[in-house]
């Protein structure tokens, strides 16, 4: 199982905004605009909820630092005309009445909402399933085969498939699959993350994502509550291959920084523990579009942002296919940018 089932389905394009990743900001404000549409429609055709969720995210600080970096936070939000509020301490425990009495500030993000990315999934798959789509689980690519200069379909551990155009959507495993010539490998390596599920009681029910300033130590936690009562709490960031491993330090450091946002999860069963690996590129941003392999596109390497970059990656790529054009929305994203460095 990939990121798209490990995430947190976070949609906070606000929370992530970064100064020098202004073009990623953007395409990540067009695909949430999207998302009202995305969801209806798939949760009406498929007759499942997605756990689709408005209420908004706050950004909180607990030490004077964090205020600090959390002023700066608010200011470049500002500065791009991104729709937030800045919040006392007290104004944030309004809202969310479980945050410790030591945060001294926070951000609010209206418009950052979040998803259940697995629900999700099983979603688009049968939606997939239901408009004729053949699915093969268990069955790795080996390789992508390529004839000329164009690529004609992939091979399999169960055979050949051909295929009009290929899209390599492999997540951290992109760069990974043979058969590529070396100007066509997408610079993509795996980011690990290591994750945890609590139980929320009725006494204890967050409602808002909850997450702590970048700067934060040792590092910023995010709290995600789910419409089953569960909250998803993460995540690390490790450069670490393709490990896999949960770690004591990893899981209590998790547990450390989601514990002094909200003591009161101090009490909650835990109920699940995971890891996922994000797709990386080697700017961090997503890799879409054409490739110099004829019929080969790459929609890939979307790091932290898989989940809220879906709905406009679709339309996007879909829209490649249909017209053989590429769009200013992801012209930015093309793979020959690394070519450029």
């Amino acid at each position: 199982r990939g990121a798209s089932w490990a995430a947190a389905g976070m949609l906070g394009p606000i929370a992530e905004a970064h100064i020098d990743e202004l073009d990623l900001l953007k395409l990540s404000n067009q695909s949430l605009a999207r998302y009202p549409e995305w969801v209806d429609e798939l949760e009406t055709e498929t007759e499942m909820s997605i756990g689709y969720r408005a209420e908004g995210t706050l950004i909180i600080g607990i030490e004077p630092d964090d205020a600090y970096q959390l002023r700066h936070a608010y200011d470049l939000q500002q500065d791009l005309g991104l729709n937030v509020e800045w919040l006392s301490g007290q104004e944030a425990r309004e809202i969310e009445g479980a945050l410790s009495p030591y945060v001294t500030a926070a951000i609010r993000c209206e418009t950052d909402h979040q998803v259940d990315n697995r629900l999700m999934t099983q979603a688009l798959q049968r939606a997939y399933q239901g408009r004729g789509g053949v699915l093969h689980q268990n069955s790795p690519v080996e390789r992508i085969v390529i004839e000329n200069g164009t690529a004609t379909g992939i091979q399999t551990q169960d055979g050949f498939q051909g295929a009009d155009v290929c899209i390599l959507a492999a997540g951290c495993w992109s760069g990974q699959i043979s058969g590529l010539p070396d100007t066509s490998i997408p610079p993509v390596r795996p980011v690990k993350g290591q994750m945890l599920a609590l139980q929320m009681r009725e006494d204890i029910m967050i409602k808002n994502v909850i997450r702590t300033v970048k700067a934060r130590y040792p590092m910023p936690v995010y709290l995600v509550p789910r419409t089953d009562g569960r909250l998803i709490v993460g995540a690390t960031t490790e450069e670490m291959g393709f490990d896999t491993d949960l770690t004591v330090g990893g899981i209590y450091e998790l547990l450390h920084g989601a514990c002094e946002a909200v003591p009161d999860i101090y009490e909650l069963p835990l109920i699940e523990t995971w890891t996922g690996l994000r797709p990386g590129s080697s700017d961090n941003a997503p890799i879409l579009g054409k490739t110099p392999v004829e019929n080969l596109i790459y929609a890939t390497g979307h790091y932290r942002n898989g989940i809220l970059l879906t709905p406009i990656t679709a339309y996007e790529i879909s829209k490649l296919i249909l017209t053989g054009e590429t769009s200013e929305t992801i012209a930015p994203f093309h793979l020959d940018r690394f070519s450029k460095e």
